[in-house]
């Protein structure tokens, strides 16, 4: 016992060591201001440990995401997008596993909104959500509405297809009303007025994307915003996620030049 307490103390000062070197490599100047986080990893996490439910998985990735958002806030970081439930999970996943997911998901919501200066905003479509779901997240908004803090995005039954169809159509149907022509249509409908209608409207779009669990896809994520992101993946399933990778993302980005297309 005695031997086993000396190695995991060793293990702990060698990883403190790691982490401190790791900030030390950081540029503070080049840190994202915006990161998009795919959430993935949790039934996966749950299946590993023999668990006999999904929901044990999803639960332990809800616990890991306020840790998540701290490490962010204190670098500086400005948004957060955390990709959680995406429209394509709400018809290809179980009636019982989903039921889980939106009370976990509610109750997520409203943990973030007691940390004093985080906002909180639903991106998505709330097709498909039940009510006390969309009622949690409407909670959400409107309780953090006009903080200056941390913005997370919380995409729930969000498509990223559906989003830019979603778009073109606010720019039709604005055209359509203001009495424009179909000859004319053609002349509004431009990168610029297709992001002033998308569900981050307003927002930066997102500086570095991060996958957790080795997959290498976007998953219909920000397909319209990720144009020049850049990317990072992370072999830890989502619970499993530590500082030093998260540390490990940002040093990498910071070292990275970035091209926007060029």
């Amino acid at each position: 016992m005695r031997g086993e307490k000396r190695r995991a103390e060793a293990n702990g000062l060698l990883y403190r060591i790691y982490e401190q070197r790791l900030r030390r490599e950081i540029d503070p100047e080049r840190v994202p201001g915006h990161i998009a986080m795919i959430v993935d990893g949790n039934r996966r996490w749950a299946k590993q440990r023999l668990m006999e439910r999904a929901s044990y998985g999803h639960r332990a990735g809800a616990k890991k995401v306020p840790e998540f958002l701290g490490w962010c806030e204190e670098f500086g970081v400005k948004v957060v997008t955390l990709y959680l439930l995406s429209a394509d999970n709400l018809s290809n996943r179980d009636g019982g596993e989903l039921d889980d997911l939106f009370d976990i998901i509610a109750d997520l919501a409203g943990e973030l909104v007691s940390h004093e200066n985080w906002r909180v905003q639903h991106v998505g479509s709330t097709q498909g959500l039940p009510e006390n779901l969309k009622a949690a997240l409407h909670l959400a908004e409107e309780t953090s509405r006009g903080r200056d803090g941390l913005h997370i995005n919380l995409a729930v039954g969000y498509g990223g297809r559906s989003e830019i169809i979603e778009a073109v159509r606010q720019v039709v149907e604005r055209h359509r009303a203001e009495g424009g022509t179909l000859e004319s249509l053609a002349e509004v409908i431009r990168p610029e007025t297709i992001g002033e209608n998308l569900w981050t409207k307003g927002q930066p779009d997102p500086d570095l994307m991060i996958r957790t669990s080795g997959e290498q896809r976007l998953s219909d994520f920000m397909i319209w915003q990720s144009a020049h992101s850049e990317f990072y993946f992370v072999e830890a399933l989502y619970p499993d996620l530590r500082e030093v990778d998260f540390l490990r993302a940002l040093r990498d980005y910071s070292k990275r030049s970035r091209r926007f297309g060029a």
